[in-house]
């Protein structure tokens, strides 16, 4: 999992690492992508967990989330905080959470409720929806 600092929040909130697609890129690049800034691990994207949407006022927002594995040129899992430097500055802590953590860890609902309901293998369409995110972010200028 990922902490990420946000100006309109006091502490970080803690996600599953992800960002915004870019241009020409396909979802699973975009995963693989995403993943190794954020954390400095190399994955590959296997299946689709989940999609998940919610709004936040006007913006709506679509999450695809992956299941992923470690690549094979990943001698030894591990993780480090991002350096600070690059586009996801944002980000200030990495850590490998157990699964029964991830309640506690993860306080936006519209993040925790679909994740934990696709582990309980209690989510059946593999969809979320909420028309209310009930946070907002701000992100950056200039960030994703």
């Amino acid at each position: 999992m990922v902490a990420s600092r946000y100006a309109n929040h006091l502490q970080p909130l803690w996600n599953l690492p992800g960002g915004r697609q870019q241009p020409g890129e396909l979802l699973a690049e975009t995963v693989v992508r995403e993943v190794f800034e954020e954390t400095r691990l190399h994955v590959e994207a296997a299946d689709v967990a989940y999609v998940s949407e919610s709004y936040d006022g006007a913006t709506h927002y679509l999450n695809v989330t992956f299941n992923v594995t470690l690549a094979p040129s990943t001698t030894a899992p591990h993780a480090s905080a991002q350096d600070g430097t690059g586009e996801d500055d944002h980000v200030v802590g990495v850590e490998w959470v157990p699964i029964a953590e991830l309640g506690d860890r993860i306080v936006v609902a519209v993040v925790r409720e679909p994740l934990l309901a696709y582990l309980r293998g209690d989510l059946p369409r593999r969809y979320a929806g909420f028309h209310r995110a009930g946070i907002t972010i701000e992100w950056p200028q200039g960030s994703k």
